[in-house]
């Protein structure tokens, strides 16, 4: 298995578990307060990763730090309207599979700006993860204009440009550093959110532990998604695979919050499942291909 498409995976069930937390939390706290206590569960990621980085040598580590930070201010926005999104009533399993469909814009940008390509096998991976993801959305009984459907597609745009800064960022430095750097942005603006929004003064220790929890899982798939970027891993390919968290966040739902499962959305898991095996598929190197791919894994 490649390294990157293990990190993946990682990405995608840490994602999973993260997207269904905000749901159980539900009202007791804002989108923003939600955001700002989830801070908390990114310390130990945020300390640990000084220690794990990897000197940079021979790059622009400013222009990598820059689209570092850049992305990190774009996700901490995805993310308080995804929070918001996910406390306008609707299922979490129909928010969860909708705000997936963010890989479109990574996909999109990727190709158009890194001229990144795909072999046969792989494109019909990402066929098959945006008919699952299409299938998620319209199990939905919701219009398409309902206000959470209008909220939802702005994490959409601004994670699908997270996406697209992140991997530029690890064209210039390491995964490490550039996870770094993204989850760092979260400190400050937790500051502010709590100086505009302080949190209530009851606020149970049931909820400090879901909010540190769910932080923990966020920043815990960014710095996979980002070693996987990292691997020389294609961001046309990552992204729809970390993108299919709703294989793990609807069973979750299911199993927490007692929600129900379309016929539909068990094909979406089917395409999902298949989605990801053909989109880790890469042909075989010859030798000269394998040493030749080893060294440039090796200066990277």
């Amino acid at each position: 298995m490649p390294a990157w498409f293990a990190w993946s995976l990682l990405a995608l069930v840490s994602w999973g578990v993260w997207a269904i937390i905000g749901r159980v939390i539900g009202e007791a706290l804002s989108p923003a307060q939600q955001q700002a206590v989830s801070t908390l569960g990114m310390l130990p990621i945020i300390a640990i990763l000084p220690l794990i980085g990897k000197k940079e040598s021979g790059r622009n580590s400013r222009r990598g730090t820059a689209m570092a930070l850049a992305a990190g201010v774009l996700g901490c926005l995805g993310q308080v309207s995804y929070y918001h999104a996910l406390g306008r009533g609707e299922k979490a399993t129909t928010v969860v599979s909708l705000t997936a469909m963010y890989p479109l814009v990574t996909i999109i940008l990727g190709v158009l700006f890194l001229s990144e390509r795909l072999n046969r096998v792989q494109l019909c991976g990402i066929v098959f993860s945006l008919a699952a993801i299409y299938l998620f959305n319209v199990s939905s009984a919701s219009g398409v204009f309902t206000p959470w459907i209008v909220l939802a597609l702005l994490p959409i745009a601004l994670w699908g440009m997270t996406g697209f800064l992140q991997k530029l960022s690890t064209n210039d430095i390491s995964g490490e550093r550039s996870t770094l750097w993204f989850l760092v942005v979260f400190i400050p603006a937790a500051v502010i959110i709590l100086i505009i929004q302080p949190l209530p003064a009851s606020l149970s220790a049931k909820l400090w532990l879901w909010a540190i929890v769910m932080g923990f899982f966020f920043a815990l798939g960014n710095l996979a998604i980002l070693l996987a970027f990292a691997r020389d891993g294609k961001a046309a390919v990552i992204t729809p695979i970390s993108g299919l968290y709703p294989i793990v966040s609807i069973p979750l739902a299911v199993l927490a919050l007692g929600e129900k499962i379309s016929v539909l959305q068990a094909v979406g898991i089917f395409l999902a499942l298949a989605s990801v095996v053909a989109l880790s598929w890469q042909a075989g190197p010859t030798q000269p291909q394998a040493i030749n791919n080893l060294q440039h894994e090796i200066h990277h």
